[in-house]
């Protein structure tokens, strides 16, 4: 199983890139983990965000795979416990699917991959901002590894 992060937004203050590198470099191996930060579609005052968003959905859809279990991250997505999380993961990985998530811009996810996507996954119901949704999953991503191999990481 390879894992790959689809998100909007190809700059991101240092702080995010240190962070979510330092749970990036925990990942196993053998998942081959790889971000890809595309660029976000242009905004102006005179337009509404709606030619922006459809930009980034076309973007984002062009790099999935076929074969690949799509999760989008979507504050309107199912919620997990960390524990719950590690059992998906069990599960994704016996499924032996490639994982690829998203994340979109600053006005979310175009419909095309919110309809595309196997999964929802909502982070929290609170609004975060772009850098701390890639550490906050960087983590979790890792917490949910730690889970399922009994890691001591993780104190339930």
């Amino acid at each position: 199983m390879h894992i790959r992060l689809i998100a909007i937004g190809a700059r991101q203050p240092g702080w995010v890139d240190e962070a979510f590198g330092e749970y990036v470099q925990r990942l196993p191996r053998q998942w081959q983990f790889r971000l890809q930060a595309l660029a976000s579609g242009r905004r102006s005052k005179h337009q509404d965000s709606a030619s922006a968003i459809e930009s980034e959905g076309q973007k984002i859809l062009a790099e999935i795979r076929a074969a690949e279990f799509v999760v989008a991250l979507d504050e309107r997505g199912t919620q997990f416990s960390s524990l719950e999380l590690g059992q998906k993961l069990n599960d994704w990985q016996s499924a032996a699917r490639d994982l690829v998530f998203l994340v979109g811009g600053p006005d979310g996810l175009a419909e095309a991959c919110l309809q595309r996507a196997d999964l929802r996954w909502s982070l929290s119901r609170l609004t975060l901002p772009h850098g701390l949704v890639r550490v906050l999953f960087a983590e979790q991503l890792y917490r949910a590894w730690t889970v399922s191999t009994g890691h001591p990481y993780h104190r339930a």
